[in-house]
């Protein structure tokens, strides 16, 4: 496993147990905000949803469940050359590669959404084109390069569906993007406008018996809810969809998950950390 300068300790999220060789859920920091576009400062993302998860209760109410339940291990934040976008992507694939190769999940904390690319790098590796991807987002994040750069967090999964064309991808809330993004996405993804919950319970059944990947970026719920983030997009869902929908999930073999994009300096009074902190701790407690 990397460990001891590979990464640093910020502080771990709640209820996470200090043995590494018991746990079946890894959580890493993947401070990274180099290609964002308009806000930057989500590289103190992960630090912000740990802190906040102090506020929280171990007990879910929702499930019925707590936190003592469940063996999670916080490894930290993964340390990144800053502004060096293949090279940070290649430490978060490796790091990737160790948790899968322990026979644990991953559960990562952003960051931008580019830092996905590196993680589903070895994700495919190991479950191929079994793999389904949910992408919960308000961005389409299909183009094939931004600015010029193939690189970016607006070009993350058009870079995961070009590993393994052809591989099953959910796109949900979608309500920006370039029209040649969506006209991609009508061919070659299964991609929901403006909505979440609905859509989702009506792909259960075809997903249900696949290994699940989710990527969360928090800019899915309207920033009315969750104003700290790079790019907030007005017309999102609310923090009680945002909710439900993990719960809609319970149970299914989520095989790893990443939530990204908090941006803890354009936050108002970290509303938008502690609603990730909370998407975490009923993430674990619903299907890790």
């Amino acid at each position: 496993m990397i460990e001891g300068k590979y990464f640093v300790d910020p502080g771990k999220f709640l209820g996470a147990t200090e043995d590494y060789e018991k746990a079946e859920v890894v959580i890493v920091g993947l401070p990274m905000d180099y290609t964002v576009s308009f806000k930057a400062g989500s590289r103190f993302g992960p630090a912000a949803i740990r802190q906040a998860s102090y506020g929280l209760e171990y007990y879910s109410v929702y499930l019925d469940s707590r936190l003592e339940d469940k063996k999670f291990y916080d490894l930290g934040d993964l340390v990144l050359p800053y502004g060096n976008v293949e090279k940070s992507l290649d430490l978060i694939s490796k790091a990737t590669e160790d948790i899968l190769k322990s026979g644990k999940k991953g559960l990562f904390l952003g960051g931008e959404h580019l830092v996905t690319y590196g993680i589903l790098k070895e994700y495919l590796k190991k479950y191929e084109d079994n793999l389904v991807i949910l992408h919960f987002d308000a961005h389409t994040d299909l183009r094939e390069e931004f600015f010029g750069e193939a690189y970016s967090h607006a070009t993350v999964m058009r870079k995961v569906w070009d590993i393994a064309k052809g591989i099953k991808m959910y796109n949900f809330g979608i309500r920006s993007g370039e029209k040649e993004e969506f006209e991609f996405a009508e061919k070659n993804t299964h991609m929901f406008l403006y909505e979440v919950v609905e859509p989702l319970k009506g792909v259960i059944d075809d997903i249900k018996d696949y290994p699940i990947y989710i990527s969360w970026d928090i800019d899915v719920v309207d920033p009315a809810f969750a104003p700290g983030t790079g790019t907030p997009e007005p017309g999102g869902i609310t923090t009680k969809e945002a909710l439900e929908a993990i719960h809609i999930l319970k149970d299914l073999n989520v095989v790893g998950m990443d939530l990204v994009e908090v941006s803890p300096s354009h936050d108002i009074a970290g509303i938008t950390s502690i609603l990730a902190a909370k998407l975490i701790r009923e993430s674990i407690l619903s299907f890790f």
